[in-house]
């Protein structure tokens, strides 16, 4: 499948994949946050989803769209967390092996989760370079297919079917924010809701210490930060190839979020939504509340993609 085969029917052909497999998850609204924020928000609550986190969408298209014979060698990923979890989550479904690349700083929650998955963990430094490297070395060693964690034509679809849900459930919107690591989740987002709804207009939200996919707007040209830093371990990614096509021609514009307001507006999600959520999702609605966002006409009814709800208690304690 070439990077432009992922188009709407590619989305509803992952959703029938996943049928059964992945949650449909609920859309959430919250009186107080509409409020602050300006508007009417539609949060779609994808830290209920499987492992915790929407990456289980995209895992469980591709490891269910391999071959037979090819999937008895296993698969292997590398990722910060959430996708190392989902993929090893969608193997242990389909019973074959799994190999996750994980930084030696990924949060203790999201390991315990993929060794409790019955994944093999393979440790390695916390730079992209590092889990790129480690993670052909074990696709070498061991023949399994490598699941990219988000430049994948399978997973980006997806990742597209919680768009085709949000607008499902929550009726027409004049735009959807979404956080972007990989980009991934917009990428498949944007697909989707372009099609499907005429004038949607989608946003993307990033830490300002992990900006890829904003310098990549501002530039004209895919953007690669070599070693991004952010509290929203989620996004520590730069734009992929095959997402930064859609980010550049269907996403309106990419907010990025200082690292002091990350933390404020995930406690704020769990006080007045009570929605357990972690600080990358949470970098999507301090997107949306933030002055700039606000200052946009046109926007009366946003869908916020709240991506994932695995927290590290004991590092949010330290921060």
């Amino acid at each position: 499948m070439s990077a432009f085969a992922v188009d709407l029917a590619a989305i509803r052909a992952a959703a029938e994949r996943i049928a059964g497999r992945a949650h449909v998850t609920p859309v959430a609204t919250c009186a107080s946050l509409d409020r602050l924020a300006g508007r009417s928000l539609f949060l779609k609550c994808e830290q209920l989803q499987k492992v915790g986190a929407f990456k289980f969408r995209g895992a469980a298209s591709a490891v269910a769209r391999l071959d037979e014979a090819v999937a008895r060698r296993g698969v292997v990923t590398h990722s910060s967390g959430n996708h190392a979890q989902a993929v090893a989550l969608a193997a242990r479904q389909r019973g074959i092996p799994a190999y996750v690349v994980l930084p030696r700083d990924a949060a203790a929650v999201k390991r315990r989760a993929v060794e409790g998955y019955g994944a093999r963990v393979i440790e390695c430094e916390p730079t992209f370079a590092a889990r790129e490297e480690t993670a052909a070395r074990v696709r070498a060693e061991t023949g399994a297919t490598f699941v990219h964690p988000y430049d994948h034509p399978d997973v980006i679809a997806g990742q597209g079917t919680a768009a085709l849900e949000l607008l499902e459930q929550a009726g027409p919107l004049d735009a959807i924010v979404v956080p972007i690591g990989g980009g991934g989740l917009v990428a498949g987002t944007a697909i989707a809701a372009t099609e499907l709804a005429s004038g949607i207009r989608i946003f993307g939200a990033e830490p300002v210490g992990a900006d890829a996919a904003a310098r990549s707007k501002r530039a004209g040209e895919r953007v690669v930060v070599a070693s991004p830093r952010s509290i929203a371990d989620g996004l520590l990614a730069s734009i992929g190839e095959l997402t930064w096509p859609v980010v550049r021609d269907r996403v309106e514009d990419v907010l990025t979020v200082p690292e002091e307001e990350i933390l404020p507006a995930m406690r704020l999600v769990w006080e007045r939504a009570k929605l357990l959520i972690e600080p990358s999702a949470a970098v999507a609605v301090a997107a949306v509340l933030s002055e700039r966002f606000r200052a946009l006409r046109g926007l009366t009814r946003v869908g916020v993609v709240l991506t994932g709800g695995n927290v590290d208690l004991d590092r949010i304690a330290r921060s």
